[in-house]
C-alpha cells in the first residue's frame, strides 16, 4: 500500500490544519488507519487511529479534544483535522495502515506513508 500524506505547513499557535492521506488503487476500506508523529529527539507517538468503517477512533491524551481523525472510504482518503494547535504539536506527521485490528494503537504498522512537516509557532 502506497500512502501519500499532505497538508502540513507552518501555522501559529491556536490555528488549524487538516492533513490528508491518500491510498489510491487499493481496497482502502480493508485497512485500519492511523496518524503518527515524531518530533526531533523524541520517539514516534501514535496520534490517532480509526477502524475500517470509521466507527471507532482512538486518540493520544495530548491531542484528545483538539484533533479529529476521519476517513472517506469512497475517496480512499484519511484525514486529521487539527485544531487549537500548540508549539508542542510540531513534528513530522505520517499516516499508516494495517490489515490487523488493534496493531496501530501499539505504534506498529505494515505500511507507512512519507511524512509531512507540521510546524506550530508561538
Amino acid at each position: 500500500v502506497q500512502l501519500q500524506a499532505s497538508g502540513g505547513g507552518v501555522v501559529q499557535a491556536g490555528g488549524s490544519l487538516r492533513l490528508s492521506c491518500a491510498a489510491p488503487g487499493r481496497t482502502f476500506s480493508n485497512y485500519e488507519l492511523g496518524w503518527f508523529r515524531q518530533a526531533p529527539g523524541k520517539e514516534r507517538e501514535t496520534v490517532a487511529t480509526i477502524s475500517r468503517s470509521g466507527g471507532s477512533t482512538g486518540y493520544a491524551l495530548s491531542v484528545k479534544g483538539r484533533f479529529t481523525i476521519s476517513r472517506d472510504n469512497a475517496k480512499d482518503t484519511l484525514y486529521l483535522q487539527m485544531n487549537s494547535l500548540k508549539p508542542e504539536d510540531t513534528a513530522v506527521y505520517s499516516c499508516a495502515a494495517d490489515l490487523r485490528p488493534g496493531v496501530l494503537a501499539g505504534g506498529r504498522a505494515a505500511y507507512w506513508g512519507k511524512g509531512t512537516q507540521v510546524t506550530v509557532s508561538s
